[in-house]
C-alpha cells in the first residue's frame, strides 16, 4: 500500500459536522473513562478494581490473599489507583479499606457485568 494515495470521491458533511458535535458533546466522559482504562489496564488492577465492585470495600491484606500477592505488590496497585482518583480509603481503626469512587463504578459497571456473565456461562457449560 505504500506509495498509493487514496481519493475519497465524496464525503458526507453533515456526517463530519454530526459526528464532530457528538464528540465534542461527550469528551469529558471519553476522557475520564480514557483515564479509568488506563489505570485498569493490567490484569491484578483489573481484578482489585473487580473485587471492590463485588465486595464494596476490602483492604490490603484481603486483597494479598485473595490475589495471592505480597502486601508491597498490592499496595504498589491501589497506591498508582489511589492517586489516579478512581479509588477511595476509608481508615477504621487500624486498618484502611479501599472502595471505588462512584464514578469509577459507573463507567466500569458494563464490564463487570461482562466478566460476572462470563463466568456464570463458563459455570454453566462446565
Amino acid at each position: 500500500m505504500e506509495g498509493r494515495e487514496f481519493i475519497r470521491v465524496s464525503a458526507d458533511k453533515g456526517q463530519i459536522v454530526n459526528c464532530r458535535s457528538r464528540v465534542k458533546r461527550v469528551q469529558n466522559v471519553i476522557g475520564n473513562l480514557s483515564e479509568v482504562l488506563n489505570l485498569a489496564g493490567s490484569e491484578v488492577r483489573l481484578s482489585v478494581l473487580y473485587l471492590l465492585y463485588m465486595e464494596e470495600k476490602l483492604c490490603v491484606c484481603d486483597l494479598s490473599d485473595i490475589l495471592k500477592m505480597k502486601i508491597p505488590a498490592v499496595s504498589q496497585h491501589l497506591r498508582k489507583m489511589k492517586d489516579g482518583g478512581i479509588l477511595g480509603k476509608n481508615k477504621v481503626g487500624s486498618i484502611v479499606y479501599y472502595y471505588l469512587q462512584p464514578e469509577c463504578e459507573k463507567l466500569l459497571e458494563t464490564f463487570f457485568h461482562l466478566i460476572s456473565d462470563e463466568a456464570l456461562s463458563e459455570t454453566k457449560a462446565a
